[in-house]
């Protein structure tokens, strides 16, 4: 049969216009749509699934789409089943549709046994043997009129037959998308006339009217529409025919008080009587929106039950088996269409796909982010656990020994004599057994870091033995448990010495020191086969065994590189503030090298040789808060006086020295100032010969330094400086 577009394209028009009106319709929580304020949505909770808001409620929001297009769906269903199966006329009577149908339409059009033959100018109907003329169809009251055919009109004796016992079944139907069912033809009518033959005259019986022409000899006929039960029937008399009258809808005032006749039953009889559809038809069958908002509030009902329960497993089936009421609802109600069918097959996918995401973005997403977070997580901490293994494992045949957590515990007496605190942990005294020697054990405290200050002071201490570079007796790596055995330094670090009130040393005490510390840094950068840099010379990372022999320590922020390296490539600048070089931090000063470690060196040799620290906010006057421009412009000008004290004394011969060597030390370009080895040969001779730079150091306070603050004020460096305050050591 021709589809007519023209039709569908007319429902598709009135579907879109009242979609608009959906949404807000979802927000006011419609009776088909909510049952008991709870929403067919899954997203409230247990208690209200009421939906709020459909502009700004996100669940509402995909609710309403999902029913806006459902509706669209549907009466696009509706519109091309009515194009397969659409109304009909038959003799007198338009508009039929179902459950009728005619000879020949489509098996999915009506029900087979509602089918009209049309051959005449009234529409006829087989009911088992009988057949009957269809005067009206009444779809709004799901029932229909017919007579007789064999019903003489013109005669006035009639012995009317209905051959079916009410509400007999009239046939079954079932579809290949449904369960077999029946339906059940019942007539609309509660008044039924019974016809009973009597062998005897029945005068005691006053519901029982006589029918005199159909009476005869020994054989006496009456009719009742009173009772036609058997135990009502009088004992000489059995049935005859029965058949029904009118309809329940309609009064009959004629058949009131029992004051009726034979005359008045056979006028109603040749009226005929009403037939109701099938039990389980409804006027909105042949309408799929009428069936999508029943089917629909069914599988509320049925959700809002199963989340009602505690049980997780009521929870979930209500979940998924709510699209499975809706699907056996709607083919239960809607069989002839089977665009219908897929409509619906394609509704409840979408929705169980919809709820399936839901389930899975509510309950399964975030355990599955909270898994992937710690994964993620110890995988990292596995990743910094594995480096540092496989290094330790390279290393354990020519490094330091490796000791076990219980070792350390045991080496310190459970941590008992703390010596210090510092940047990455606590440093505690320990014995070693044979031989009760001594040591330092610095427990790394920080356990978020990733493992490269540990692999980095390994790898670089662990291989060098220099009698002026601390030396790494073994370490502790178990799991986040590390630990760095050094050689203990019974008169601890420099700055203790150096910046006491009362002078420690004598100046040759602090040029042999000084001497020393050279050196060690000189070993570093060209003893090795790599060229170390250390990055954080400072008198705190100067130790003095018992002899007061200077040992460079801390090798944290040491780094490895090639000796035939001229400039060294970091993401990222190092050390500790006030002997930091300019171009750690600033790359316009020039590139990153050793001289990076004598900058550092020269800041140090000047705190030795002024006994106090090089920026001193409570100096005796203003000029002397920066003291190696104090100093520069002491030497300068050729003055001679108590550098190291607030009194008027003559400088000594090897404290000028020692400012010399440190102020050509931290010069601005890393290329003016000497190498560790130039300042060695510096060291070992005498003054003469020594000159000063040929300009101020950095930040000394005059024009020519502002030019420099203000270059290094403009330098966009490309990383960021990772620095230490003294406060942290």
């Amino acid at each position: 049969m021709e589809l007519d577009l023209e039709s569908i394209l007319v429902q598709v028009k009135g579907a879109s216009q009242s979609c608009r009106a959906c949404c807000a319709q979802v927000t006011k929580s419609p009776s088909w749509l909510v049952h008991n304020q709870h929403s067919y949505s899954i997203l409230a909770s247990k208690k209200s699934l009421m939906v709020n808001s459909c502009a700004f409620h996100p669940a509402a929001t995909w609710q309403a789409i999902l029913v806006c297009i459902s509706a669209i769906a549907v009466q696009l269903a509706d519109a091309m089943g009515q194009g397969q199966c659409p109304p009909f006329s038959c003799g007198d009577l338009h508009n039929i549709s179902y459950p009728f149908r005619r000879p020949g339409d489509p098996p999915e059009c009506g029900v087979q046994a509602y089918q009209l033959v049309c051959n005449s100018s009234k529409a006829r109907i087989h009911i088992n043997t009988g057949t009957y003329f269809v005067t009206n169809i009444n779809h709004t009251d799901r029932s229909f009129w017919v007579v007789d055919v064999n019903l003489d009109m013109r005669s006035s004796c009639h012995l009317p037959r209905w051959d079916q016992l009410p509400y007999n079944h009239l046939g079954s139907v079932s579809g290949s998308f449904q369960h077999s069912y029946s339906i059940f033809l019942a007539t609309a009518a509660d008044c039924w006339a019974c016809f009973v033959n009597c062998s005897q005259a029945v005068t005691n019986i006053s519901w029982y009217k006589p029918v005199p022409c159909l009476t005869a000899n020994n054989s006496f006929v009456y009719v009742s529409i009173a009772d036609c039960r058997v135990q009502s029937l009088d004992p000489s008399c059995g049935y005859l025919a029965m058949t029904p009258i009118g309809s329940w809808r309609f009064t009959y005032p004629e058949l009131e008080n029992d004051n009726y006749t034979y005359t008045d039953i056979i006028k109603l009889v040749k009226k005929g009587f009403s037939v109701e559809f099938p039990w389980d038809y409804n006027p909105g069958y042949d309408n799929a929106s009428w069936i999508f908002k029943t089917c629909l509030n069914n599988s509320t009902r049925y959700f809002h039950n199963q989340f009602t329960g505690t049980s997780i497993l009521k929870w979930t089936k209500g979940l998924f088996w709510s699209e499975a009421t809706f699907a056996e609802c709607a083919n239960f109600y809607y069989t002839p269409n089977p665009m219908f069918q897929r409509v619906v097959i394609a509704i409840v996918s979408a929705i169980s796909i919809t709820k399936l995401l839901f389930v899975l973005c509510r309950l399964v997403l975030p355990a599955l982010v909270v898994f992937t977070f710690l994964a993620h997580k110890y995988w990292k901490t596995r990743i910094t656990i594995d480096a540092v293994e496989k290094f330790l494992q390279m290393q354990q045949m020519i490094g330091p020994i490796r000791f076990a957590y219980t070792d350390i515990t045991a080496i310190t007496s459970h941590f008992r004599d703390k010596l210090g605190q510092g940047g990455y942990g606590s440093v505690y005294k320990g014995v070693l057994h044979p031989g009760n020697v001594q040591v330092a054990i610095k427990m790394l405290g920080n356990s978020n870091c990733n493992g490269e200050e540990f692999i980095s002071e390994v790898s670089t201490i662990g291989m060098i033995h220099h009698i002026n570079v601390v030396r790494l007796v073994g370490f502790c790596a178990e799991e986040m448990q590390r630990a760095l055995v050094y050689e203990y330094m019974a008169h601890g670090s420099l700055d203790k010495y150096i910046f006491s009130s009362e002078r420690s040393f004598s100046w040759d005490k602090l040029n042999e020191i000084a001497l020393g510390i050279a050196r060690g840094i000189d070993y570093l950068h060209r003893g090795c086969d790599m060229q170390i840099l250390h990055f954080d010379i400072k008198p705190h990372n100067i130790l003095l065994d018992i002899n007061f022999v200077p040992k460079v320590a801390d090798f944290g922020l040491a780094k490895l590189y090639p000796r035939d390296k001229s400039f060294v490539p970091m993401s990222a600048s190092r050390g500790t503030i006030g002997y930091i070089a300019p171009e750690m931090y600033c790359r316009g000063f020039g590139a990153i090298s050793s001289k990076s470690d004598v900058y550092s060196f020269g800041m140090l040799l000047l705190e030795m040789a002024g006994g106090r620290r090089n920026f001193y906010q409570n100096a005796a006057s203003p000029s002397q808060a920066y003291y190696p421009s104090w100093v520069y412009g002491q030497l300068a000008k050729h003055e001679e006086g108590e550098v190291s004290s607030a009194s008027n004394v003559h400088m000594h011969e090897l404290e000028r020295k020692l400012c010399i060597i440190g102020l050509q030390c931290i010069q601005l370009n890393p290329q003016d100032r000497p190498t560790m080895s130039e300042v060695i040969e510096m060291l070992e001779s005498g003054t003469d010969g020594l000159q000063l730079p040929s300009t101020r150091p950095f930040f000394c306070g005059d024009d020519e330094a502002d030019e420099h603050i203000a270059a290094a004020d403009s330098c966009h460096s490309s990383s960021e400086l990772t620095a230490i305050s003294e406060e942290d050591e």
